[in-house]
């Protein structure tokens, strides 16, 4: 895993490269709650202790995907964009995902239906190799355009 952060450019964001093993699912994790606590701490950006486990979580299911169907390295950058984090989650395998139809009796594959249901908002993008996938959380319990607040 490398590491890299640059607030010199105006963005307050990190990056890390993974060799896709399934030990790089939870380092993947506690980047992401370095990265949060960081902001947190050293540029005074508000998170909520619920924003930095909702990230933990995403993070942890698209790294594990990203892990599961495409072969070598996963690539995982976090950006500071206003009041959200945006996480990006880039890997080989060109196929997009979906989320699947309800079944009453599936056990297991619910990840991309959880990221999707605690995110504001969610893309996938086919790359000239491999895909990225980027889901954005609000950094705040109480977002304008919270999931609660969009079910009305």
């Amino acid at each position: 895993m490398t590491t890299a952060f640059h607030p010199a450019d105006g963005h307050l964001h990190a990056s890390a490269a993974f060799e896709g093993q399934g030990s790089c699912i939870a380092a993947a994790r506690d980047m992401a709650a370095s990265f949060l606590s960081r902001m947190r701490t050293e540029h005074s950006v508000a998170v909520s202790q619920r924003a930095l486990e909702l990230t933990r979580l995403v993070v942890s299911e698209l790294v594990t995907n990203a892990c599961k169907y495409a072969a070598g390295p996963v690539l995982l950058d976090l950006r500071i964009a206003g009041e959200l984090v945006e996480i990006q989650v880039w890997d080989s395998d060109p196929v997009l995902p979906m989320a699947r139809a309800a079944e009453a009796g599936r056990v297991g594959q619910h990840g991309l239906e959880i990221v999707m249901a605690v995110c504001q908002g969610f893309e996938t993008t086919r790359e000239p190799v491999g895909k990225r996938i980027t889901a954005r959380l609000a950094l705040t319990d109480d977002p304008p355009g919270h999931v609660a607040q969009r079910r009305r």
